[in-house]
C-alpha cells in the first residue's frame, strides 16, 4: 500500500470512528423521542451499537413521507420531538416543492450546531469578517440562508438581509453597500443579472461582488449554469453548497472542483443508495442520498433519504478525507422521467440548454401522448438573441446528441416565462 493509499485508509477510519461516537451520543439522548424510539426498539438499536457496518444493516430508512404522515396524525409538530415543546425557539417549514409542507422545530443546541455547520462552510469558500453579505431571500419560515445569515454575523460580517425587496431595490442595495459576497438561488443570480441593464446598473463598473453562495437547485453544480451566472457577473465566482430544511447545512463545494461537492462528514453520516432497492452503491454508481445528523438530537433524522440524487468519487477530498458528490446534486428522484424509454433528468437538460448564449428563461413541459411522458421545452429568448428560431434549432440539436432523443423547441415571447425569487419550478407537468 502506497504512502497516500495509507493515510486515506488513516483519515476513514479516524472519520468513521468519530462519526461512531458522535452517533452512540445521539441514540442515547433519543429515549423520549415518541417518532424514533419503537423503531430503534424493534430494530435493536441503540448506543451499544458496535459499528456503522452494524447500524445500516440493523436500522430501517426514514422517509419524508413517514415524516409528513406522523405530523398530519400528531399535528402540528409530529412526535420528532426529544424534548418537551417548551424546550423549542425557532420554528421552519419546508418549501413543499415535492410534497406537503413539513414543519421544523429547533432548540438552541441545534440552531447552534447548524451555524457551526455554516462556519465550516465559510472556511472552505474563503468569508472573512470584513465581507459584505447581502441574502436576496424572503425571510419566511423556509429555513433557506436563516442559517447563513446568523453564521456569517457572528462572525463578524456585516449582513443586509434582502426580504420583501423587488429585484430593482436589490440589486440597488448590492451596488450602493459595496456587497461583496451574494446569497441566492442560481435561478435568482441569473434573474439579477439580467435585470441589472434595465436598470442601468452595469454589474462590471458598479458591482463589487467577488463570490456568489448559491443553494436551493443543482444549477451551482452544472457547468453551463455556472458560466451564465459568471458571465452576468463578471467580478464574480460562484460558489456552490446545499443543505435542507428538515437535515441542516450539508456541503461545500470542493476547493478548486467547481461542480462536486465535499459532505461535511464530521457531522453527517451519509450514505448512496439505489432508490428501487435501497442496497449501498459503490462509489461511481448515481444513487439517492442517504443522510444521518449527529448534531441535532431534539430533531432528528436517521437514514433520511433525502430523495436528492448524487454520485460518490472514487477519491475522498484531499484537504479533509470526506465524501465528493462528483457533480454535485444531480437532481431529485422524484424529477426524473421516461421519454421514449430514456431517463432524462431536469440537471442534464439544464446542462445543455444553457451552453447556448442568448437563453433568456426556459420551461420543461411534459404531457402524456399514446400512453407515454413527452417533453416539450418552451424557450424565451434572450433581449441581446439575434436569431431566436436558430437559437432553438441548435439547442434541439444539442438535446438530441446528448440525450439521444428528439425534443421539440418552441420560442415564446421574452418576458412570457415566470421568474423566480428563491426555487425555481422549470419541470412543468401537465395533466390531461
Amino acid at each position: 500500500m502506497s504512502s497516500i493509499e495509507s493515510k486515506s485508509a488513516l483519515d476513514r477510519s479516524a472519520i468513521d470512528e468519530g462519526q461512531l461516537a458522535k452517533l452512540k451520543k445521539l441514540l442515547a439522548s433519543l429515549t423520549s423521542n415518541r417518532f424514533y424510539l419503537p423503531i430503534l426498539k424493534q430494530a435493536g438499536v441503540d448506543e451499544s451499537i458496535a459499528s456503522l457496518g452494524d447500524f445500516f444493516t440493523r436500522m430501517p430508512l426514514t422517509t419524508k413521507e413517514q415524516v409528513t404522515r406522523d405530523q398530519l396524525c400528531n399535528p402540528p409538530y409530529g412526535t420528532n420531538l426529544t424534548h418537551p415543546l417548551e424546550h423549542y425557539t425557532r420554528f421552519w417549514q419546508t418549501s413543499g416543492s415535492t410534497a406537503k409542507p413539513m414543519r421544523w422545530l429547533d432548540d438552541e443546541a441545534g440552531w447552534s450546531w447548524m451555524l457551526d455547520g455554516w462556519d465550516a462552510i465559510y472556511d472552505a469558500c474563503g468569508v472573512e469578517p470584513g465581507d459584505r453579505l447581502f441574502f436576496a431571500f424572503s425571510f419566511g419560515p423556509f429555513l433557506g440562508f436563516w442559517t447563513a445569515y446568523a453564521a456569517a454575523a457572528r462572525r463578524g460580517c456585516l449582513c443586509i438581509p434582502g426580504g420583501g425587496m423587488t429585484t430593482a431595490g436589490r440589486l440597488q442595495c448590492i451596488t450602493e453597500n459595496a456587497i461583496t459576497v451574494l446569497f441566492c438561488t442560481p435561478t435568482y443570480a441569473i434573474r439579477l443579472g439580467e435585470s441589472a441593464p434595465q436598470h442601468y446598473i452595469n454589474l462590471k463598473r458598479k458591482s463589487k461582488v467577488r463570490m456568489l453562495i448559491v443553494a436551493g437547485e443543482p444549477g451551482g453544480s452544472i457547468p453551463s449554469t455556472r458560466q451564465a451566472i459568471e458571465q452576468l457577473w463578471p467580478r464574480a465566482t460562484v460558489f456552490d453548497h446545499h443543505g435542507m430544511t428538515e437535515v441542516g447545512p450539508i456541503s461545500w463545494q470542493q476547493p478548486n472542483a467547481p461542480g462536486n461537492l465535499v459532505v461535511n462528514e464530521a457531522e453527517f453520516i451519509a450514505e448512496i443508495i439505489d432508490p428501487h432497492t435501497g442496497e449501498k452503491l459503490p462509489p461511481g454508481q448515481r444513487g439517492e442520498l442517504v443522510l444521518t445528523n449527529l448534531g441535532r438530537p431534539a430533531s432528528p433524522l436517521l437514514r433520511y433519504r433525502t430523495g436528492d440524487l448524487a454520485l460518490a468519487d472514487e477519491s475522498p477530498d484531499p484537504d479533509t478525507g470526506y465524501l465528493v458528490l462528483r457533480g454535485g446534486i444531480l437532481g431529485r428522484a422524484d424529477d426524473m422521467i421516461h421519454i421514449r424509454g430514456v431517463n432524462v433528468y431536469p440537471s442534464a437538460v439544464e446542462q445543455v440548454i444553457r451552453s447556448y448564449p442568448g437563453v433568456g428563461e426556459f420551461r420543461a413541459t411534459i404531457t402524456v401522448q399514446r400512453g407515454m411522458d413527452e417533453m416539450t421545452i418552451q424557450l424565451e429568448p434572450a433581449a441581446d438573441c439575434k436569431d431566436p428560431q436558430q437559437l432553438a434549432r441548435d439547442i434541439a440539436d444539442g438535446l438530441r446528441t446528448c440525450l439521444t432523443l428528439r425534443i421539440p423547441v418552441e420560442i415564446v415571447e421574452k418576458g412570457s416565462l415566470p421568474r423566480f425569487d428563491f426555487k425555481s419550478r422549470r419541470w412543468v407537468r401537465v395533466e390531461g
